[in-house]
């Protein structure tokens, strides 16, 4: 155990400085073919340019814009085109994109959103793992493939109105005992969503201020994500602000992305609790690389959504300042789902409180669904009934197994590892090689079975070593 649990070498050459790229320690294996079928695979044809001004549009930051926007689009819909826009701000609504359709922003072009939310129309959706009613995105790409949004311009979700909505929302039901709907009652717009769609591509603009979640990519197949930024702590802290999310897609390719958010910046979901299960739909064959994260919950997270499972992942080549947690495997005991064949490499991290953390109890207060007194089930929102739906043991169990993890430096953390299985869900084969972090304290490793550990070099400044407790066959 001393070996595994080792505190050699000095590195104070990487205190207080960004630690360049961590050496191998072997040569990495070739990808899985599953790879290369990542992003999309076709991009729109269409050359023919489509003006907004020409259908109405005024760039004073102030003229509601959404007829004429979408008129666009419509127009471009019906040849395949680009829409495009001159320089300026313009305020806008939910508009959906079309097959054959590229939305350009070029620099110096701002799409506002409008800051009142009858202009987001409701529709069936997915939000935060559960189907329901929700507000359209600013921008909607729905049931539809080959579609691009490009440029250097930037779409400004204008989210405070929405983020103050949720605190005196959250307020007042936190004194109910109803912290775990509220975010579900908080109706808040998307930046930008692409749901049940195939070969979108996303490349080049900024997003900021997102009323909620930023870029959802729900039930969709061969997506790329590149060069975005996000910048959602721009005049304020909005809750719930992830960066990009993937729901429950496959051969989704992200990359080049820089994002500052204050929720999870790079995350993957597959729905939740009973609703979650009965959708049944995983994450899989997934690449995010070369990717940089500022503040946020969590530079790569899997969950706590994870009922559909979430499987055959390569993250790599990604490097955090400030966020609050590095890797990030959560669920929770009513979630259920498999998060499995994952492989995190070539990771950099300065000042993150914890980089590697996992949990399956995560956020109880909001994990779990409890009515209080007072409500009648039967005349309870739809959304609430499923939340209320009962999981047995058997189904809400989630298991966390065939995780590696290497090449990680970090420096500056509060706790080095914290990784904490169930009793009857452990921690099963993880491999941890090459990782060398400094912080306050080493941490713990809890319900683990079965994990290979390589080159695990953690120096604490309590000079005490990682607990591991309640754990068997660990070879290092």
């Amino acid at each position: 155990m001393h070996s595994f649990l080792n505190l050699l070498l000095p590195l104070l050459a990487w205190l207080g400085s960004f630690a360049p790229a961590a050496t191998p320690v072997s040569k990495t294996a070739a990808d899985p073919d599953w790879v290369k079928q990542t992003g999309a695979k076709t991009q729109p044809a269409g050359k023919a340019v489509f003006q907004v001004t020409k259908y109405g549009a005024v760039a004073d930051g102030k003229t509601l814009n959404t007829m004429a926007i979408q008129k666009a689009i419509d127009a471009a819909a019906k040849k395949g085109g680009v829409v495009t826009f001159a320089p300026g701000e313009y305020l806008t609504g939910s508009i959906f994109l079309k097959k054959g359709v590229t939305l350009n922003l070029p620099k110096g072009v701002t799409l506002l959103g409008s800051q009142d939310l009858k202009d987001y129309p409701d529709m069936p959706s997915r939000v935060a793992g559960i189907e329901m009613v929700w507000p359209a995105a600013l921008i909607n790409v729905l049931n539809q493939d080959n579609v691009a949004i490009t440029g250097e311009g930037t779409v400004d979700g204008q989210g405070k109105p929405f983020w103050d909505k949720y605190w005196a929302m959250r307020k007042e039901y936190d004194a109910k005992g109803l912290r775990w709907i509220v975010d579900y009652d908080a109706k808040r717009p998307r930046t930008l969503i692409v749901a049940n769609s195939s070969n979108v591509t996303l490349k080049g603009i900024t997003l900021q201020r997102a009323g909620f979640w930023t870029v959802h990519i729900l039930y969709s197949k061969n997506v790329t994500a590149d060069g975005l930024v996000i910048r959602n702590n721009v005049g304020g802290h909005g809750p719930s602000t992830d960066g990009i999310d993937i729901d429950s897609s496959s051969y989704v390719l992200v990359q080049n992305c820089d994002i500052d958010c204050n929720d999870d910046n790079f995350c993957l979901k597959a729905g939740r609790d009973w609703d979650g299960l009965r959708v049944n739909r995983p994450a899989e064959y997934i690449l995010i690389q070369n990717c940089v994260a500022g503040a946020g919950d969590g530079l790569f997270t899997c969950g706590s959504e994870t009922s559909g499972g979430i499987r055959h992942v390569i993250a790599r080549g990604l490097k955090a300042k400030g966020t609050k947690y590095g890797i990030r495997l959560k669920s929770a005991t009513n979630r259920g789902g498999t998060v499995e064949d994952i492989l995190v490499e070539d990771i950099e991290m300065e000042s993150v409180r914890v980089p590697i953390i996992m949990t399956m109890n995560w956020n109880p207060s909001y994990s779990y669904s409890t009515l209080p007194a007072g409500y009648t089930e039967a005349t309870l929102p739809e959304h609430w009934k499923k939340m209320l739906a009962k999981v047995t043991p058997e189904q809400g169990t989630p298991h966390f197994r065939n995780v590696t993890i290497r090449n990680l430096r970090a420096t500056g953390a509060k706790e080095a590892i914290s990784a904490e299985g169930l009793p009857t869900s452990v921690l099963d084969n993880f491999t941890m090689e090459n990782i060398t972090i400094t912080g306050a304290t080493a941490g713990k490793i809890d319900h683990a079975k079965g994990w290979s550990i390589k080159k695990l070099d953690i120096k604490a400044d309590d000079q005490e070593p990682v607990a591991v407790t309640n754990s068997a066959d660990m070879k290092y």
